[in-house]
This record gives structure tokens, C-alpha cells and sequence, in this order.
């Protein structure tokens, strides 16, 4: 019976023992679950991470490349620009510089028709990048008249020939007086040198037939002087008309604006 009892009592303890340890295993096990499950769970959010960080990088390189892009587009763009307004340019220099031959060359045919009138008659000479015809007083007018007298007449003739040659050029016609106040039948110095313009316009245009539409009309008065009126030689000086003459500039207007 005592045999018994002790290989029971054997027995007891043998299952408790192997009970134990199976409890010891079973809670090791579980603790080894979870921590493989905890690094499962950051393992997935590193990768969640990565992920994000690739996703945002690909975005920025996306964007830097589209930025690129744009910047090599308005590059080339400009380039154009600068390329076009360079040819803008440089027709705009040739443009001037055949002007610049024009009226030099404008200013010697005026002066050739015009050589058989002398300095103290009339004088050809180029300012402002237009030929001024100064004629005096005294080969256009008698004194304080607006009446143009044949010798005038014959200068007049000689110029519009010239023109009539050369339809590109507008005429520009302005009276000039000296300052001692006019007495006779025109009101004051403003009315003779209107008067004496539009006279020698109309001769132009009725007797000589140069276009109207080239020509226009004005009186300085005595505003415009080049020489001093205190001496009768700076007066007689400043007893003038100008024609004026300039080459038509519609081209090179045309291609400033286009450059503007």
C-alpha cells in the first residue's frame, strides 16, 4: 500500500513538474508572438515610411524636372527675343544709315540744281538730318511784301524740278522776319512770314505742280533768328525763308514701332 501511495505521489509530482514547464514554454512562446509581432508592426512603418519618402521624392523630382523644363523653355524663349529684337536692330541701323546717305546725297542734287544762285542769294546745307534751302530776302521779295519776284521765281522753278524728280521727300516751308515791327498792310511779323510761306507753297503746287501733300505751310516771325537783329547785316540775315527738306521716314517709323 505504501508502495503505492508513493509511486502515485511520484507521479503527482512528475505531471506537476512537466505542467510547469509547459506553462513556462507556452508564456515564452507568447512573448516571443508579440515581440515578432511588435517588429512586424515597425518593420510596416519603416516600410510606410520608405514608401512615403519615395513617393515624396519622386514628387519633387517631378516638380524640379517640370521646373527645368520650364526654365530651358523660357530660355529659349528669351534667346528668340533677344535674337529677333537684334535683327530688329540692325535693320534699324542699316535703315539710318541709308537715310544718312539719302539726304547727303539729297543735299548735293539740291546744291548742284541750285549753283548758278550765289551765297548772298541763297545757301544748301544739312542740319538736324534734313537739307535747309535758306533763300534770303532779297532774292524772294521786295521789302515788306509777300510778293515773289522773278528771280525767286527762277530759284523756285530750278528747286521744284529737283523734287518733282524726287516724290519721297516733304517739304517743309518757313517764313522768317527780322524784329522791326512791320507798318504796311500786313498786321505784324507773324502775318508777312505766314504770308510769304503759303505765297511760295502755292507757286509750288500751281505753277510747278509739286504735290500739295507734300508740302506744309508756317511763319516763325522773327522767333527764330540766326543772326542778331541789333546790326542791319543780322537782320538782313534773318529776312529769310527755309524749305526744308526731309526723306520720307515711313519705313524706318514703321519698324521703331514694331521695335517699341
Amino acid at each position: 500500500m505504501k508502495q503505492i501511495v508513493s509511486i502515485l505521489s511520484c507521479m503527482l509530482c512528475a505531471s506537476l513538474l512537466f505542467s510547469c514547464v509547459g506553462k513556462k514554454k507556452f508564456i515564452a512562446s507568447q512573448k516571443n508572438i508579440e515581440a515578432l509581432r511588435m517588429d512586424s508592426v515597425r518593420l510596416e512603418r519603416s516600410i510606410a515610411e520608405m514608401q512615403d519618402r519615395i513617393r515624396r521624392a519622386e514628387a519633387a523630382n517631378r516638380s524640379t524636372n517640370a521646373q527645368l523644363e520650364n526654365t530651358t523653355q523660357q530660355l529659349s524663349q528669351s534667346q528668340e527675343e533677344i535674337e529677333a529684337q537684334k535683327r530688329r536692330l540692325q535693320q534699324l541701323q542699316s535703315l539710318i544709315d541709308q537715310q544718312r546717305k539719302n539726304t547727303v546725297a539729297l543735299r548735293k542734287k539740291i546744291a548742284d540744281a541750285l549753283v548758278n544762285f550765289g551765297d548772298n542769294e541763297l545757301t544748301v546745307s544739312l542740319k538736324n538730318g534734313k537739307v535747309y534751302v535758306s533763300m534770303q530776302e532779297s532774292l524772294l521779295f521786295p521789302s515788306g511784301s509777300a510778293t515773289v519776284n522773278p528771280r525767286g521765281k527762277e530759284a523756285l522753278a530750278t528747286l521744284a524740278k529737283a523734287l518733282n524728280q524726287n516724290q519721297d521727300i516733304n517739304v517743309e516751308i518757313e517764313g522768317h522776319t527780322d524784329s522791326i515791327p512791320i507798318s504796311k498792310k500786313y498786321i505784324d511779323n507773324w502775318d508777312l512770314s505766314e504770308a510769304r510761306s503759303t505765297a511760295i507753297a502755292r507757286i509750288l503746287i500751281k505753277e510747278y505742280f509739286v504735290n500739295p501733300a507734300r508740302i506744309t505751310a508756317s511763319g516763325r516771325s522773327e522767333y527764330d533768328p540766326i543772326a542778331s537783329n541789333s546790326t542791319p547785316e543780322g537782320r538782313q540775315r534773318n529776312r529769310r525763308t527755309e524749305i526744308i527738306l526731309e526723306p520720307k521716314l515711313d519705313e524706318l517709323m514703321q519698324l521703331i514701332r514694331e521695335s517699341q
